[in-house]
């Protein structure tokens, strides 16, 4: 099966944008030429008009709810929204019913996952048995069942003892810990960031040393125990300056940001409005600065949309009873374009390398670059097109987004997985 994509925009060894044709054979590209590819006996040929084509984006921190939560997403309604938002690699948390904490349960999930996903899907393995922070699963078994890494995301490992055990058995294995951080004893039963929004609202507030405080700790552990140690959806300055920091004493810590992190802060939130609430929360303005800063000097390493899907009826409810979290697959590329590219904040090469190259070299993964002999994981990507952001539109089963309605800029149109088309935009859309 040959395919050959036409007249398409891409970057350069150089870093410089040029014109080319690229031709896929079975799952690989097998040519990349600024001259015309010949088109004799090639069974696919998709006319690019000059679209923008980079590697397919990489999302290492993404909730799919099957097992347990069919209600909310399944692997199918997932991974074809990811496809939508121009993903071919998705990293699975493992906060579903049953956990995958054992070598039978990590097995029916790969199979689960090789039946209905239509992207590649890693699937992590939790650190401690039904993610209750009591008894360490058994990482060798379930490093070899293929697991990405461990993590308990969705709750901190609150006893110091049990991560820096947790870290010297993952550094046994060879995998990456990987930490959702919060301190259970400073949250105070909050539900939004404890500042003069929750003050307005009169809503308990989440103060930030509850992240902060915690990867201070960690970092440490993983100092000592010479852990690959990665922190999710950072949110803090103060947690920024402890990860800045740890880099420089030579700790092998790496840090996420989540898409709504850096183009919301608390200010955003005008009335108790549940589609606003996520954990860790929207920030102040000072943090939201904070992270921008850090991801462009580095300290913080790529970003990851957390894609936390739940049902309308839940988040109708309010702060004060409805879950944490909100979808961002099919709307990361787009929003972060508009907000961060068109404002010239960061360069549309940063973005995209923050969505691909990025998270790949941070876990060691093969993907992420657009090269002949690489696996053709493509995005294609119109950045002239328009649109206002529609959630009834998703292919997630999870509508709960603060960016319904946002007019943007920037659409995934086309998106390829091992030489497949995955997703193409209808006209329709």
């Amino acid at each position: 099966m040959k395919t050959l994509l036409k007249n398409v925009t891409l970057y350069s060894n150089a870093n410089e944008l040029e014109t080319n044709d690229v031709l896929i054979t079975d799952k690989k590209i097998t040519k990349i030429s600024n001259r015309d590819i010949d088109s004799e006996n090639i069974d696919n040929i998709i006319y690019c008009n000059g679209k923008l084509l980079v590697p397919g984006f990489i999302d290492v921190h993404i909730h799919l709810r099957e097992p347990g939560g069919e209600e909310k997403e399944t692997i199918k309604t997932g991974t074809s929204a990811a496809a939508r938002g121009g993903f071919t690699t998705v990293c699975a948390m493992p906060n579903t019913n049953p956990v995958p904490d054992s070598l039978e349960k990590m097995n029916q999930l790969h199979e689960r996952i090789k039946k209905d996903a239509l992207i590649r899907v890693l699937p992590y393995a939790a650190i401690t048995e039904g993610l209750q922070g009591e008894t360490i699963v058994n990482m060798e078994e379930l490093s070899n069942a293929s697991c990405f890494a461990f993590t308990d995301d969705g709750v901190g490992i609150q006893s110091a003892d049990m991560m820096y055990r947790a870290m010297k058995q993952a550094v046994a294995v060879n995998k990456p810990i990987v930490a959702h951080c919060e301190e259970n004893s400073l949250v105070y039963d909050g539900v939004i960031h404890e500042g003069e929004v929750s003050k307005r609202l009169n809503l308990p507030g989440i103060p930030s040393l509850s992240e902060s405080v915690q990867i201070a700790r960690d970092v440490l552990l993983a100092e000592a125990t010479g852990c690959h140690y990665h922190v999710c959806h950072v949110s803090t300055k103060e947690s920024v300056r402890v990860i800045r920091d740890a880099k420089k004493a030579g700790i092998h810590v790496t840090a996420e940001v989540s898409p709504h992190h850096l183009v919301l802060n608390e200010n955003d939130i005008q009335t108790d409005n549940a589609q606003f609430k996520m954990n860790p929360p929207l920030r102040s303005k000072e943090d939201q600065h904070a992270l921008l800063e850090g991801l462009l000097d580095g300290t913080i390493d790529f970003i990851a949309t957390d894609h936390a899907p739940h049902t309308a009826s839940e988040k109708d409810k309010g702060f004060l009873e409805a879950p944490f979290g909100i979808v961002g697959l099919e709307t990361a590329f787009t929003i972060l374009y508009t907000s961060l590219v068109e404002t010239k904040k960061v360069t549309l090469k940063q973005l995209i390398d923050w969505l691909t190259i990025k998270p790949a070299k941070t876990f060691n993964l093969p993907f992420g670059k657009l090269e002949e002999g690489n696996l053709a994981d493509l995005t294609l990507i119109d950045l002239e097109k328009t649109t206002t952001i529609d959630k009834n539109k998703f292919y997630s089963k999870g509508k709960n987004t603060p960016f319904d309605q946002y007019d943007v800029r920037g659409i995934p149109v086309l998106t390829m997985f091992e030489g497949e088309v995955v997703y193409e935009e209808e006209t329709n859309e």
